[in-house]
C-alpha cells in the first residue's frame, strides 16, 4: 500500500521536528524557511506533497506526530 504525506505549508511554523526525524523525506526550504518535501518524493513538484518510500514509513508517522503545528497528514 502506497502512504502519501501532505503538508499544510502556510501553517509550518519551522520548529525542525519533521527535517529533524525524518530528514531523507523532509528538509527547510532555503526560500521561506518552512518545511517541505525532498525533491525525489515530490508528487507533480508540488513542495508539500510526497510519496512516502516503505522504508521510511515509521520516520514519516513519528515527523507527522511530532508536528508541533499538526501540519502533515498522511493518507494512505
Amino acid at each position: 500500500m502506497t502512504v502519501r504525506a501532505s503538508m499544510y505549508r502556510d501553517g509550518c511554523i519551522s520548529c525542525a521536528a519533521c527535517w529533524i526525524l525524518c530528514p531523507e523525506f523532509f528538509e527547510q526550504d532555503p526560500e521561506d524557511k518552512k518545511s517541505r518535501v525532498v525533491e525525489a518524493y515530490r508528487i507533480q513538484g508540488e513542495a508539500g506533497e510526497g510519496e512516502v518510500p516503505g522504508e521510511m514509513d515509521c520516520c514519516i508517522r513519528e515527523a507527522a506526530c511530532c508536528c508541533t503545528v499538526q501540519v502533515i497528514t498522511l493518507i494512505e
